[in-house]
């Protein structure tokens, strides 16, 4: 159980909920058949399970018509009468995922004060009990609203009495049969036996976390010993799992006691009355590997009994195929998944609608006037080659003054669980005549998402025009070879700018200006104490005719060295002009713990595997890598009769990288652009 570094807790506070959620601790006489385990090849298996058996709409279908009766009437769905997204959720009391998401503070907070204003959504219940399900998540979405000011976000919450299993429509066949690995949609489930005990006791459980990692039960069975709160350690629990009660001590100590008394693992058990919680760590905890896994359950009292009399208890873990509990109907109307729920908060619904609304806007600023010039449509990414296209330039393509590349990828299925598995640098290379100085230059940079198809970037490449110095070009789209497939996609969009002249010039001479030079600067390289020392000046003069002079730079961090850069560290990078104007790139949202979800309104992909919340140096999971643009007119001598110089640096807390181990790297394009 690793602990990763955070700055932040996402614990679910205790809260004392209406008795009958939580009635029996949501005990079941199920067993899953065959043997269960906690291993990502199970959780395959259980994905390939549900969707061999689909026989629903797909992701990107178009949505049909429905009503559903509400505790306030009904609500209808009708394609194209709903102004933004529609969320749909399915309830069930055998999910400690779900329950912990139902009773924190934060998460309810979350969905009543940052639901963006153009989704509405849709609560439901797989279970029979779910006219008292719908009744209380109601109560609980109120009470937190009223106690927020946020009564207005009741209007678009939705809460049907109805059992899915009884709705008679298409929502069913969605929940059923889409597949998911995410553990937010399985059935975690701890098993107790006992001598003299006919049938097992199976409970729900919620695994522990730290940050976006999940603790990792394997198949063995263990003896489970009482160790009372765990707030000290007890030699008693070697080797077998440590039964504790919650309180009087953080989540973190429990489990550290008992791993420092070799238990093999830890299962907290919530008090009377309290929900199960997200055991997370706090603070500087989060700097501290433990190496057992943890979860927290109810108190069983058949468990409880059996370790009070001294009888011999076993414990196994195991999970169990569910239905979907979240789906989607974009503002075009079409069927789309919600990705990885990493932790029991609603924030991963807001996440997803604040994507829905970037790709909305997108598709208005796709309709707006422009000469648009096919690529790549579809083409597989793959391999040393990557996607390639040839294509022919438009005639009066230089009328244009903006230039945008439209970027997608898309996975080889529909379903998410169809995509690469890892986040990789994509890079676009243009090359318009072979013996041209411009020949294999980058154009656009983007990040791939980790597993999730959803993906759409419209990025101004407008300096870089003069890269275009030939009427007929080859693109190259490419990641690293060894990436799992994705599907390119891209169009060039040539279009008129409203953007008038700056710098020096003004009044009556205000003019579109537009670059006709592209000077290359400096590269990147790898991050270690001698990245800075392979950078020398570099003398240039402004050409003639020159009205201003831009910077244009595409920079990014990766790999984790010991101060874990340049991914995950803040980094700044720095380029000096006439040895006075020091222009500045700072990475500052670097390794902090939801950086990248405060970029999902700009496009990056939400809710993906892994690590995606975190802010990246420069970049984001599933997001283009915007330009990095600065006018240096004013900084420069453009009379052309003078030198100028420009020297780059880049530096970790002010210093030069001086890593001890596997340093980090930067991936960097810059240039000076030249007007006229």
């Amino acid at each position: 159980m690793a602990f990763m570094r955070s700055k932040f807790s996402m614990l679910c506070c205790l809260v004392v909920v209406t008795a009958h959620v939580f009635e029996g601790a949501g005990k079941t006489k199920l067993t899953l058949d065959g043997e269960a385990c906690e291993s990502r090849e199970n959780m395959v298996s259980v994905r390939s399970t549900i969707a061999s058996a689909s026989t629903g709409p797909e992701p990107g279908d178009p949505a049909a018509a429905f009503t559903v009766k509400t505790l306030d009437g009904e609500f209808s769905y009708q394609p194209g009468a709903l102004q933004g997204p529609l969320i749909i959720h399915a309830f069930t009391n055998k999910s400690g995922f779900l329950e912990c998401i139902w009773s924190s503070e934060s998460s309810l907070t979350s969905l009543v004060e940052d639901l963006p204003n153009s989704t509405q959504v849709l609560f439901l219940s797989l279970d029979d009990s779910s006219v008292t399900d719908a009744l209380w998540m109601r109560e609980q979405v109120h009470r937190v609203a009223l106690h927020r000011g946020k009564k207005e976000v009741l209007s678009r919450l939705h809460f049907s009495p109805m059992p899915v299993f009884n709705l008679g429509n298409w929502i069913p066949s969605v929940f059923y049969y889409w597949g998911c690995m995410a553990r937010s949609c399985v059935l975690a489930q701890a098993v107790f036996t006992s001598e003299g005990w006919n049938m097992p006791v199976v409970i729900k459980r919620l695994d522990a976390r730290y940050d976006w990692l999940w603790t990792r039960w394997g198949p063995k069975s263990h003896q489970l010993v009482d160790a009372d709160d765990g707030c000290d350690p007890s030699p008693s629990v070697a080797g077998a799992v440590a039964w504790v009660s919650e309180g009087n001590c953080s989540f973190f100590t429990k489990v550290e006691n008992m791993a420092k008394s070799n238990a093999s693992g830890v299962l907290v058990y919530a008090l009377p009355g309290n929900p199960i919680q997200d055991m997370n760590c706090e603070g500087d905890d989060c700097n501290t590997t433990l190496s057992i896994p943890a979860s927290m359950v109810h108190l069983e009292p058949s468990v409880a009994q059996a370790l009070k009399l001294g009888q011999g208890l076993y414990v196994t873990f195991q999970i169990t195929p569910s239905p979907n509990f979240f789906f989607s109907i974009d503002q075009q109307g079409l069927l789309a998944e919600m990705g990885w729920f990493l932790y029991p908060s609603f924030s991963f619904i807001n996440w997803q609608a604040q994507w829905f609304d970037f790709y909305a806007d997108l598709q208005t600023k796709l309709q707006s006037p422009a000469k648009v010039v096919p690529v790549l449509d579809r083409v597989l990414m793959q391999g040393d080659k990557g996607a390639q296209a040839t294509v022919n330039l438009p005639l009066g393509w230089l009328d244009y003054d903006k230039l945008e590349l439209d970027a997608s990828l898309s996975c080889p299925g529909k379903r998410d669980s169809t995509c690469a598995h890892w986040d990789h640098t994509v890079q676009l290379f243009v090359c318009c005549d072979q013996d041209g100085p411009y020949c294999n230059t980058e154009l656009g940079r983007w990040i791939t998402a980790f597993r999730r198809g959803t993906g759409r970037w419209l990025t101004d490449v407008s300096p870089l025009r003069p890269l275009l110095d030939s009427n007929k070009c080859n693109f190259t789209m490419k990641t690293v070879p060894w990436a799992m497939p994705w599907y390119a996609s891209l169009n060039l969009r040539f279009s008129i700018s409203n953007q008038t002249a700056t710098g020096n010039v003004t009044g009556d001479e205000a003019q579109k200006l537009h670059p006709f030079t592209v000077m290359p600067l400096y590269s990147g390289g790898t991050f270690n104490k001698n990245y800075n020392r392979r950078f020398k000046p570099i003398k240039f003069s402004v050409p003639i005719s020159t009205k201003k002079v831009e910077m244009y730079a595409v920079i990014t961090a990766h790999g984790s060295d010991n101060n874990r850069c340049g991914e995950f560290c803040v980094t700044s990078h720095h380029f000096l002009f006439n040895a006075f104007y020091n222009n500045t790139l700072i990475f500052d949202s670097a390794g902090s713990p939801l950086g990248c979800t405060m970029r999902v309104k700009e496009g990056a992909v939400p809710n993906e595997h892994g690590t995606w919340l975190y802010g990246r140096g420069g970049w984001c999971d599933g997001l283009q890598v915007d330009p990095w643009r600065i006018d240096i007119t004013e900084q420069l001598d453009i009379s052309g009769s003078e030198s100028n110089t420009v020297v780059y640096f880049g530096l970790f807390n002010g210093t030069d990288p001086n890593p001890t181990e596997e340093p980090g790297y930067i991936i960097m394009s810059s240039f000076l652009i030249f007007y006229k």
